[in-house]
């Protein structure tokens, strides 16, 4: 999966920036592009937040208009990419239409429409899902972006403030329309969303795994987290990887300094797309950029920079895309404090994952059940012997297959 900010992604901040750029996508594996929020933003008590929806049908002019949405998905589908919409289903902007209609919003006890309690989301106000109407059009905007512009699916923001029981009755409406599948992905930490109907959520007892173990913690750390989320996962459903998204590349840093420059942050993206799960990247990671990247203002990417690190990228993420093991296959782990190694096994195949997640070079000792074993380096596809010790550079990773 990718995903785009549109504001950052290309100098027009536009869907004409995304079809102009789609062979880059397309470079990188990708099977699936996420456009965060398309709709026009509200103005009243606005921070210019694309989840401030004015319009939930309606493109933005900011963005373009519905011909280039339907373009994108065309161009897309034709490259057998799927596009899914960013959808914020708790809350409306203040000057929406449905503002007029009071019930379909959360009151405090004097009538007044209050914003989402617990928050200081102060430009948006909270939707009352007690309401049947408000209901009924949210499903039917849901459905338009369907029938419009072939949209494929959703990332629904902030899933935990709408009730399960929406969840399930917008998901149904859907199964109803002939011919069609869906991608539906939870930003939420409820159990009851995958039960809902959604296939994907993020994976936040990983990345923070992650990021400990490359701040100094076991390695093992990593595969904790891995197993403990997919412990009683429902089947065919998967946890969202990733080492930054809009949000923590905004608020928080973005992974050139989260881990240590280029090296760490490649080596930190080999960990999360191999050890399990539905890889993302965040339109701007690979090209290394540095500087957080805002959603509520433009700020266009350098796509000129660090030529290298995209190589890297486009070469590990094809692989992955290419190869049925990375996708599909079992886990043995080779636990180590340093050293994250792992062989991934499917119908006999196999592939090695080895990687040093220290900013120092490392000995490693081969475990005794890959010792004397000959494979080949995807990226370089140099030989490689297995015996007795490897010395790993700084953040040096191996694909072997």
């Amino acid at each position: 999966m990718y995903e785009v900010n549109l504001r950052a992604f290309s100098s027009g901040g536009d869907i004409q920036g995304v079809i102009d750029d789609l062979d880059h996508i397309e470079s990188l594996g990708i099977n699936v592009i996420w456009l965060m929020p398309i709709h026009p933003v509200g103005q009243i008590n606005s921070v210019n937040s694309p989840y401030s929806v004015k319009d939930y049908k309606a493109v933005s002019t900011e963005y373009g208009n519905l011909e280039d949405l339907r373009n994108l998905t065309d161009e897309a589908h034709s490259r057998g990419i799927a596009v899914i919409m960013d959808w914020v289903a708790n809350h409306t902007s203040w000057d929406n239409e449905w503002i007029g209609n009071t019930s379909w919003y959360t009151q405090d006890n004097y009538g007044n429409i209050i914003h989402p309690l617990g928050t200081n989301w102060l430009d948006v106000a909270d939707l009352n899902y007690d309401n049947n109407d408000m209901r009924k059009a949210m499903i039917d905007a849901l459905q338009y972006w369907i029938y419009e512009a072939n949209i494929d699916g959703f990332r629904c923001d902030f899933a935990d403030g709408v009730p399960f029981d929406f969840w399930q009755q917008a998901f149904q409406s859907m199964d109803t329309i002939p011919n069609r599948e869906f991608i539906l992905f939870a930003e939420g930490t409820r159990e009851d969303h995958f039960i809902a109907g959604f296939d994907l959520n993020f994976g936040w007892q990983f990345y923070d795994a992650v990021k400990d173990a490359f701040n100094g913690q076991s390695a093992n750390k990593i595969f904790t987290a891995h197993n403990d989320e997919y412990n009683n996962l429902p089947a065919n459903k998967h946890w969202i990887r990733f080492t930054t998204n809009h949000d923590e590349s905004a608020w928080d840093t973005t992974p050139i300094n989260l881990f240590n420059g280029k090296d760490g942050a490649l080596a930190a993206s080999v960990v999360t797309i191999f050890t399990g799960g539905v890889p993302l990247i965040y339109g701007s990671q690979e090209v290394g950029t540095a500087n957080n990247i805002p959603f509520f203002s433009n700020s266009t990417i350098n796509w000129n920079a660090n030529p290298d690190l995209l190589d890297f990228y486009k070469e590990i993420l094809q692989y992955y895309s290419n190869s049925q093991i990375a996708k599909k296959g079992q886990n043995t782990v080779y636990q180590h404090n340093d050293i994250v190694c792992f062989k991934k096994m499917l119908d006999n195949e196999e592939i090695v994952i080895l990687t040093n997640i220290r900013n120092t070079t490392i000995n490693y000792t081969i475990p005794s059940e890959l010792e004397n074993t000959v494979w080949t380096d995807a990226l370089s596809q140099n030989t490689i012997s297995l015996n007795g010790q490897i010395t790993l550079a700084p953040y040096q990773f191996y694909i072997l297959d």
